[in-house]
């Protein structure tokens, strides 16, 4: 495992202290320490860590709902404690964008496959939603092309591989983007239609 920048947040010093020494030994960097979830997502914010390994039960915010805030804004992967393992528990755990899930006491053996698990999660979850986007804009190209094309069709009485060859001509002579040129010529219809 790589050297991780790991933020600790428990309202309980001793704990966050024996965090520490375990991550430390293991050489990675323990870049801040919080003793509430307001103060954690703060100091994620702030600090943009590899991991935040948060306790439920904190003052101020409770550590679902500062996981919820940092799974939100994507800024890292989760990994939250708990001295309890009640099912609605983890059930608002499973809903807050937590990653990884464990029950006090910790134990180094529990503890880094608990963070390989989140790290991998975290990374899965940026991959799809970069695939998602990716889509998304394929598909909103494809619409934008289409009525440009259907445009262009109908006006010059093309057909579609021609109104195509014509969007990528113009593309290619006044050096846009096929999607700007598909923009202009709906902009462009739409401004003359009666």
């Amino acid at each position: 495992m790589d050297k991780l920048k790991i933020i600790i947040a428990d309202n309980e010093s001793i704990i966050r202290m024996d965090l520490k020494e375990i991550l430390e030994e293991a050489g990675h960097e323990v870049v801040g320490e919080a003793v509430n979830g307001k103060k954690a997502v703060d100091l994620t914010r702030k600090c943009q860590p590899d991991l935040v390994i948060m306790d439920i039960k904190m003052p101020e915010m409770d550590g679902i709902t500062a996981a919820k805030i940092i799974g939100d804004e994507k800024i890292a992967p989760v990994l939250l404690l708990t001295a309890f393992s009640q099912s609605d528990i983890v059930e608002k755990a499973k809903h807050s964008g937590v990653l990884a899930y464990l029950v006090k006491p910790v134990r180094e053996d529990n503890l880094f496959p608990a963070i390989e698990i989140a790290l991998t999660r975290f990374k899965e979850i940026q991959t799809l939603e970069l695939e998602l986007s990716d889509v998304k804009n394929s598909l909103e190209m494809r619409k934008i092309l289409d009525r440009a094309k259907g445009i262009l069709m109908d006006a010059y009485n093309l057909n579609e591989s021609e109104a195509y060859r014509r969007i990528q001509q113009y593309s290619m002579a006044k050096r846009r983007t096929i999607k700007d040129v598909a923009e202009a010529i709906i902009r462009s219809a739409l401004k003359n239609k009666p």
